[in-house]
């Protein structure tokens, strides 16, 4: 057997991800096919992901407050939602997990049921764009926002912006572009490389590159910044980043 990585197929593990093993041209879409395969697919294909993941649940416990909410914004299956749940002890708090795909969210209520945290959570399907984050001491966007068109982006950080409470933070992660053109493309290179590492094929790479096209779209960490600063964020910290990945804090 080769000494690369491989797809954990042991019982009881999630589905491996071989979405794009066969079609071509296909959009992606957070549809049932994605939700089987989705924990396989997002820790083979972002680097660092399982460790973001706990961190967003360390970083927490700085900033949630007593008698606010937590918003985690496009929670997919509540990855996030989960780790502030089980990190976090601060008094009379509330988690929102929003998600505007019906199948994420089926599965996230089904994943709920089994998890043994006691704060509460509850998860709506909607559209992030149409969520107060009212009462919010910390919202989360973990690789949300690079899905949302360019010309909403600064809109729904100002409206998280105004709608947190004095101390509290937006926790932001997104993959990211590099302005200069060897950078990119050494940065594209290494990501690649590291799919492959995964267990992914050529194919499997070129076709979920192909189906991102203009479904995700990055932007560089010079532009982030300067959007969450006209959103009114003054302090602005990369925690993270690994190849073409980063996460930051933003505290109002």
């Amino acid at each position: 057997m080769s000494q690369k990585s491989q797809p954990d197929q042991r019982p009881g593990k999630p589905e491996t991800d071989r979405l794009f093993s066969r079609h071509e041209g296909q959009s992606f879409q957070f549809d049932e096919k994605v939700v089987k395969v989705f924990p396989d697919m997002i820790n083979r294909s972002v680097p660092g992901y399982s460790l973001i993941v706990p961190m967003l649940g360390l970083l927490a416990r700085r900033f949630v407050q007593a008698d606010s909410v937590v918003y985690d914004l496009g929670s997919s299956l509540g990855a996030a939602s989960l780790a502030v749940r089980h990190a976090i002890k601060t008094d009379d708090v509330d988690i929102v997990a929003v998600d505007n795909s019906a199948s994420m969210v089926d599965k996230f209520r089904e994943l709920l049921q089994q998890d043994p945290g006691s704060i509460p959570v509850d998860v709506r399907l909607m559209d992030i764009e149409d969520c107060e984050t009212v009462d919010a001491s910390l919202v989360i966007l973990n690789f949300t926002l690079q899905f949302i068109k360019m010309d909403k982006r600064l809109d729904l950080l100002q409206r998280i912006y105004q709608n947190l409470k004095p101390g509290g933070a937006l926790l932001l992660s997104e993959k990211i572009c590099f302005e200069d053109q060897q950078s990119q493309q050494l940065q594209i290179d290494w990501h690649h490389d590291f799919k492959r590492s995964q267990g992914y094929s050529d194919l499997e790479v070129a076709n979920k590159r192909n189906a991102l096209e203009n479904v995700l779209i990055p932007e560089s960490l010079e532009t982030h910044r300067q959007r969450l600063g006209q959103a009114g964020f003054e302090t602005i910290i990369p925690w993270f980043q690994c190849f073409n990945f980063i996460s930051l804090v933003a505290i109002k």
